[in-house]
């Protein structure tokens, strides 16, 4: 008997009379001890059919077909058994911590509540435990991090923490949704070990959702590929990588970023330049508040970028990275040298850098996340010309419909809103509200991170585009290499806010100096086929 055996699993959503099949009869089951992979884009039905397991869906969804745990019937189950059942025989890990963290409390509280709820541990009992779990996923000086709420964590801290709660229980089965997608690479590599060797000693079941294939290759046991609700192939992962059946699959496993970013010019000015600039956040204690030490978050940072120049900044997550470039565009305060265009701009007022805001740029590493709920298409994406006014002559618009086309999106669907739209889609209505204000220097904060490879490949051939077009400046932060290595003609290597490395992208991958530059890339995961 299988430990979770799924078949003939199918979920419609109906909506306005319409039905909306996201999962066709599908099939699959995960034994003790090994990983299975669901894999393929985004609204392949992955992530419904992961949730139909616990009958975690909306109460719109109609499930038919048979999900057992263990020889126990899943769908239909009463509540009494699916609680028993929720957190503690099976557990998730979900792809966005923030959404599943309670931002008003600390991190022991949360996952000190897990093991109350499901162990009965108390909570004196639980602190060592919480530890432990703490610094089994990552998280360096774990006693300093109890009381610290989510928003105080990088993204990469908060995910760790996830993983920390979904293992607390010691489950049967883990469903691992996209687990890594906020993570380094390095960290990445010791979190799917650490899955693997709980798989492994635990006896435990893995599923595991992913976009990358790369991680599949490397750990999954068997993979069943979706596509529009259906699994079109399924088999052990070697056989699939070897000689895959599917043209879907074939097109899946040859989709990754390559290529290189278009040579910048000769005679390209120089944008940005920065010496030895600094960020220290004060630790302040007691009743006066008065600063007892500091995070050294960006320590004496040398960067040059050029008009049409684009520079990846890479390390794990916590090195200082983000803080670099919020500080370059003066977003956080900063000691040291900052000179844009020419200009040092470090000393200037709030009143005088607006002028300027227009010319510098971000899109951020959540497309959900990201734009306003509230707005439309056309709303998020003219914001900008409402603050910096629109001298162009034209109306909103015509501006938002020429952008629209640009970076790839009909306009006929500017005034949808963004949950009318795919992930891949909302990075692209991102992207074209930096572009509308025709900036200089543009930070790609994380910009792939979350897309299927398919889209990703789309969106680093769109900016490359862009770039060569405008002559764009781009600071380029990213945890995925290959991603990297397509965008950048320069790179730098962060390590706990120091800059430890520096020179040509190609040249640094090529022959990297430093010991964990060399640990950083050789974590890569790219797929063998």
């Amino acid at each position: 008997m299988n430990l979770l055996d799924v078949k003939g699993l199918n979920v419609t959503f109906r909506q306005d009379g319409k039905a909306n099949h996201a999962v066709r009869d599908v099939s699959f089951h995960v034994d003790r001890g090994e990983t299975v992979a669901l894999v393929g884009e985004s609204g392949s039905g992955k992530s419904v059919s992961a949730l139909s397991t616990v009958s975690l869906l909306a109460g719109s969804a109609e499930v038919s077909g048979s999900v057992t745990y263990d020889g126990k019937e899943m769908i239909g189950a009463s509540d009494r058994l699916l609680r028993q059942v929720r957190g503690n025989d099976i557990s998730f890990i979900f792809q966005e911590p923030m959404t599943s963290l309670n931002p008003l409390h600390t991190i022991e509280k949360q996952l000190g509540e897990s093991l109350e709820l499901h162990q009965g541990v108390g909570k004196n009992a639980a602190r060592g435990r919480i530890l432990e779990l703490l610094e089994k996923v990552g998280i360096r000086d774990a006693a300093s991090r109890l009381n610290a709420y989510p928003h105080e964590l990088s993204g990469g801290q908060r995910q760790r923490v996830m993983i920390a709660m979904a293992l607390a229980n010691k489950p049967d089965i883990l469903i691992a949704d996209e687990p890594t997608t906020a993570l380094d690479v390095t960290i990445q590599a010791q979190i799917l070990e650490l899955l693997n060797e709980l798989k492994a000693s635990e006896n435990m079941g893995l599923l595991f959702i992913t976009h990358d294939l790369g991680i599949v290759q490397r750990f999954a046991d068997r993979v069943c590929v979706m596509r529009q609700g259906e699994i079109v192939e399924q088999g052990k992962t070697a056989d699939i990588f070897a000689n895959p059946q599917h043209d879907y699959t074939k097109m899946l496993l040859g989709a990754r970023a390559t290529g290189v970013p278009a040579d910048v010019p000769e005679n390209a000015k120089e944008l940005v330049k920065t010496n030895d600039l600094k960020v220290w956040f004060p630790i302040k204690q007691g009743f006066l508040q008065r600063t007892v030490d500091h995070v050294k978050a960006v320590n004496a940072a040398n960067i040059s970028v050029r008009a049409g120049e684009t520079l990846g900044i890479v390390g794990e997550s916590g090195s200082g990275k983000t803080t670099l470039a919020l500080a370059v565009m003066r977003l956080i305060a900063s000691e040291g040298e900052i000179t844009y265009d020419g200009q040092d701009v470090r000393a200037w007022s709030t009143k005088k850098l607006r002028a300027l805001r227009s010319e510098m740029q971000i899109v951020f590493q959540d497309p959900y996340g990201s734009l306003s709920p509230r707005m439309s298409c056309a709303q998020i994406i003219a914001e900008g010309l409402g603050v910096h006014g629109n001298e162009s002559g034209k109306s909103e618009r015509d501006l938002v419909s020429e952008v629209m086309v640009e970076v790839g999106l009909d306009p006929a669907t500017m005034d949808r809103y963004p949950h009318e739209f795919s992930g891949g889609q909302r990075q692209r209505i991102a992207i074209a509200r930096a572009m509308i204000l025709r900036p200089k220097l543009v930070v790609l904060d994380e910009p792939t991170s979350a897309l299927d490879m398919t889209v990703q490949v789309q969106i680093v051939d769109l900016l490359r585009k862009l770039q060569e077009k405008y002559g764009l400046a781009y600071l380029f932060i990213s945890h995925d290499l290959n991603v990297v290595r397509a965008m950048s003609h320069k790179m730098i290597v962060m390590k706990q806010g120091d800059v430890i490395e520096a020179g040509e992208a190609q040249a640094l991958f090529e022959n990297p100096q430093t010991d964990y530059a060399k640990t950083l890339l050789a974590a890569t995961m790219d797929v063998q086929v």
